[in-house]
């Protein structure tokens, strides 16, 4: 049986400022078994969000602006693939984050076995190694990593804002109820775009 519901309101900001030297873009999980449409678990409106995070990433790499992605990782019989299926095995072509988003000398790649980028990883202690306090959130899937490591940021206190062009989900209602998630539950800062943001 279908259950029609509506997501309730949330705030969307026109533009935020945020120290350079005090922020991080993580970029989630923007991989090929999820954003190529050859992938194993490809998200539709996942390739529409290339071109805002890159943007994202060459306004944060002038502006000096710390730069770490995940990448989701699985190997033999990882528990993940009975819910979802093998994707995303280490060493393979779906593996491999998407070329016109590589990573560049100097930025972080932080790989991770399980939705939260947090969970048995380093990023929590290179972010306090480097000051960071406000963390951009962009990439894939929205209501399941994005949502993990946003919620998972906030409970470190860590201020999350998340741009809406730049996450993507495998259906409506999972990207504004993820969206609302981050807003309601963990104080997140929602803005409409990668421009509404501002480094200084």
């Amino acid at each position: 049986m279908a259950v029609r519901v509506e997501v309730p309101k949330y705030r969307i900001e026109d533009r935020v400022e945020l120290p350079r030297k005090e922020s991080a873009v993580i970029v989630v999980d923007m991989q090929n078994d999820f954003v190529n449409e050859k992938g194993a678990l490809f998200v539709p409106t996942a390739p529409a969000t290339i071109k805002p995070i890159r943007k994202l990433l060459d306004k944060a790499r002038d502006a000096g602006v710390r730069i770490f992605y995940t990448q989701d990782t699985h190997y033999d019989d990882d528990p993940e693939y009975r819910i979802w299926g093998e994707h995303v095995r280490y060493g393979t072509w779906g593996w491999e984050i998407v070329d016109e988003l590589k990573p560049r000398e100097g930025d972080i790649v932080i790989r991770k076995t399980r939705y939260d980028g947090f969970y048995g990883t380093p990023l929590d202690d290179l972010l306090r190694v480097y000051n960071i306090k406000n963390l951009v959130i962009t990439g894939t899937v929205a209501n399941i990593c994005v949502l993990h490591t946003a919620g998972s940021a906030a409970l470190r206190w860590y201020k999350v804002i998340v741009p809406m062009d730049a996450i993507s989900a495998l259906t409506d209602f999972d990207y504004h109820a993820a969206l609302r998630q981050i807003h309601f539950l963990y104080r997140g800062t929602i803005v409409k775009s990668v421009d509404s943001i501002i480094f200084k």
